[in-house]
């Protein structure tokens, strides 16, 4: 266990001998936060593949996924029911495409269609 080789240990890696050898993960960067104005978010409504449940899907945000937890507990919390946010987009349970559309302009996110 080597003082400066602590990372090499978490990638499972014990060593290689080519001197070239990039260590690399599969792990993306986190997506820096755009402010709010700058956000293209967009509502839509699906029904298929859920059971027959509708949802409201807010898709388009660019940012860290804390951030888009933030912003679905807000949402979620606004609206007084359940949702998700996952694979880039904000899954909303029921049909509030309007109630959330205003809810995310008085937000600031006014490029909100």
């Amino acid at each position: 266990m080597g003082k400066n080789n602590d990372w090499k240990e978490r990638l499972g890696v014990m060593y290689s001998t080519n001197p070239d050898f990039n260590y690399e993960t599969d792990e993306e960067p986190e997506l820096e936060l755009l402010p709010p104005q700058q956000q293209k978010l967009r509502l839509r409504m699906e029904k298929n593949g859920r059971g027959g449940k509708t949802v409201t899907v807010i898709s388009g945000f660019i940012g860290p996924q804390s951030d888009m937890d933030t912003l679905a507990r807000t949402l979620k919390t606004f609206c007084g029911c359940g949702g998700s946010a996952k694979d880039g987009d904000i899954i909303i349970q029921g049909d509030f495409r309007e109630k959330l559309k205003a809810k995310l302009l008085s937000l600031g996110y006014s490029q909100t269609k």
